[in-house]
């Protein structure tokens, strides 16, 4: 049992922070448990320059050019996972002594394990991109299809109706020709040649057209 003296004695050194006060400190402690950074959050690693991923990144960006958030996520997915697909080849090469022996055999799978499915994530969020690509210009290319299919159909009847409407035509040119010769005719008869109703027969057509 921990006396009174001693348990007052442990508060008073608890209050003491043995720890790092500044940011370049506590940084520097944030990475003692960090042996390689291939899994959990993406970080830099001593000796990587964040100004190569940057460059990568654009590189990407510029390639592929996303549209869409979920586009930009998918290009910034696939620097990450091949930027540590590269930190695990370097990390092997530890693995090596001088004669070219394996020292670490442990790590090595390690490291290889970590290269392969990193190269897979690239691959995955690359796919991914690539079919919501090809599933955009599909939608797109079906609503220019559907909006070509309209059209057709807006002209045709169109065509129709201008159809419709020149056949009318023609057919009250055609009834006003006869009837314009029957008016003629009626002129020449004599009231004993005369043909009785045509005067009627004049209106009723006039009347259906």
């Amino acid at each position: 049992m921990s006396t009174e003296a001693q348990i007052a004695a442990n508060q008073k050194n608890s209050r003491h922070s043995t720890g790092p006060k500044s940011a370049e400190g506590k940084g520097t402690v944030s990475m003692n448990a960090c042996r390689h950074g291939l899994s959990g959050g993406f970080l830099f690693l001593p000796g990587e320059m964040p100004a190569d991923f940057e460059k990568l990144q654009d590189g990407l960006r510029t390639e592929h050019n996303p549209e869409t958030p979920t586009e930009t996520l998918l290009v910034e997915s696939m620097a990450q996972h091949y930027w540590l697909q590269q930190r695990a080849i370097r990390l092997q090469g530890r693995c090596f002594n001088e004669a070219g022996a394996c020292d670490a055999e442990r790590e090595l799978a390690l490291y290889l394990r970590y290269q392969t499915t990193h190269e897979r994530a690239f691959h995955k969020s690359l796919n991914t991109l690539l079919k919501l690509r090809a599933e955009k210009r599909k939608a797109e290319i079906g609503f220019v299809s559907q909006q070509e299919k309209q059209n057709r159909a807006r002209q045709q009847a169109e065509a129709h109706a201008r159809k419709q409407e020149l056949h009318k035509w023609n057919v009250l040119l055609a009834q006003a020709k006869v009837d314009n010769q029957e008016l003629q005719n009626m002129n020449l008869e004599t009231p004993e040649n005369r043909i009785s109703g045509r005067i009627e027969r004049i209106i009723a057509a006039e009347k259906a057209a």
